[in-house]
């Protein structure tokens, strides 16, 4: 399935304290002060200055105060993160840690998941990696997962080291009645600078998602339940398909 994306477009109005901290260039900036644009509650999750691979144990994270980091607080271990705001087609940057064995995940519009993992030497990936569409579940299913995309290589770095995805994301259509007519699709997942996935098609919501359902809007949501894990400079602008 080819997709092809013309002219990016800013479509939500700027609600004071709402939804998001800054504006450049149609880029909107997730992270600003404190937790302002997350839905609460946000339960441990904090946002410090500075995170690092803790010299005292390489499984967790140490902080420094400050603005612009979020971690998943001090025992790297706490509920899911979500956007206050809500995305349909949409372009996104985010940057990660995770410590050694650590695991979190980013997911669009709270259902489709692209895996975050310390995956550092891995030699054949699967989905479950970091870069990985993870996979569907159903447990009326035999084998019940079923449907995952592995990376089609390994991009990641040594656990304690920044990474970053890139994204491009079409949200699943529907049509007047409410029928989903078109299923969700990752049109390019670039993972530190590497093309890991190209126009794959998810037929519907991951394993672990907050939904179960579709829609044709969601917020971004972070896994913060499977251990340490820090994300800066979230950023997203809307697309506007041809």
């Amino acid at each position: 399935m080819r997709v092809g994306f013309v002219g990016m477009v800013v479509v939500l109005a700027c609600v004071v304290g709402l939804a998001w901290c800054g504006e450049k260039d149609g880029w909107v900036e997730l992270i600003g002060e404190g937790m302002k644009g997350w839905r609460k509650p946000t339960a441990d999750w904090m946002n410090v200055g500075e995170a690092v691979k803790d010299p005292q144990n390489e499984k967790k994270i140490a902080t420094k105060p400050g603005q612009g980091i979020l971690v998943n607080g001090p025992k790297g271990r706490t509920r899911n993160l979500f956007s206050v705001l809500e995305h349909g087609d949409v372009e996104a940057h985010i940057e990660f840690m995770v410590p050694k064995g650590s695991n979190s995940g980013v997911y669009f519009m709270g259902r489709y998941e692209v895996q975050v993992l310390d995956s550092w030497g891995v030699k054949k990936p699967k989905h479950g990696d970091c870069g990985g569409i993870y996979q569907r579940w159903d447990n009326k299913r035999k084998p019940p997962g079923f449907e995952g995309h592995p990376p089609r290589v390994n991009a990641s770095k040594a656990p304690g080291e920044w990474q970053s995805f890139d994204v491009v994301f079409k949200a699943p259509r529907f049509d007047k009645d409410g029928k989903k007519i078109a299923n969700a699709v990752f049109i390019k997942v670039v993972h530190n600078g590497q093309i890991v996935h190209e126009n794959v098609e998810v037929t519907g919501p991951t394993r672990a998602a907050a939904y179960r359902d579709e829609k044709p809007k969601g917020p971004l949501m972070f896994q913060g339940d499977h251990g340490p894990v820090a994300y800066r400079n979230i950023r997203i602008r809307h697309v506007e398909p041809e």
